[in-house]
């Protein structure tokens, strides 16, 4: 347990202060940049904040679950999960740079929350932690929808980018679900839609 303990401390550290790297080409490779007007550029920017900081929430959460997970499957599954949201922490950062931004200052709460939220689910067994990674895929594939609609019509780079993303959230809740993820309650997805709302707030500007 003490190994595990020290690989996830490293992890959080590379998530939050080390560059990310994608297997997988960026989305946006062989999009041509468009002409955006300050404005418009400034609500990109924001927009991918969000969406960048969305990504170490996840990375976090997932790695919490997967500590945490007894089924072998389950662990792998939300390990995957996880894998596939660093490449997504890669490509939110580096349009972020493109836009002339930094990534939210609030990150490394975020990340402690998110940590100690997927703890908490891995330890109400599998189905619950399955049932987690369930909603929250569900709820961010719904952000990145209107992501896509609030983003600039020029901006075909970001929307590449959140495309894909919301594509990758999408096969991640189906395979919760094959799995046997549980129905959350009610009062829960409640409260992970408020958490996401403070979130999206916080990270937007800053």
């Amino acid at each position: 347990m003490l190994d595990k303990l020290i690989s996830e401390f490293d992890r959080g550290l590379r998530t939050l202060f080390a560059p990310a790297s994608s297997a997988r080409p960026h989305p946006d490779h062989d999009v041509d940049e468009a002409e955006l007007s300050t404005e418009d550029k400034r609500h990109a920017l924001g927009l991918m904040r969000v969406n960048h900081c969305g990504e170490v929430c996840a990375q976090a959460l997932y790695q919490g679950q997967a500590l945490t997970a007894r089924d072998p499957a389950a662990r792998e599954a939300l390990r995957h999960a996880a894998f596939e949201e660093v490449e997504h922490l890669a490509w939110t950062e580096r349009r972020i740079r493109e836009l002339g931004g930094r990534p939210s200052l609030f990150n490394p709460l975020w990340y402690t929350g998110s940590l100690a939220i997927g703890v908490t689910a891995g330890l109400l067994g599998d189905k619950w932690n399955l049932g987690f990674l369930q909603e929250t895929e569900h709820q961010v594939g719904a952000h990145l929808d209107s992501h896509l609609s609030e983003l600039p019509a020029q901006d075909d780079k970001s929307r590449a980018i959140v495309s894909q993303m919301r594509d990758d959230e999408l096969k991640h809740a189906d395979m919760a679900q094959q799995l046997g993820a549980a129905e959350l309650p009610l009062p829960v997805k409640g409260m992970m839609k408020l958490s996401a709302k403070l979130m999206t707030v916080s990270s937007y500007r800053l």
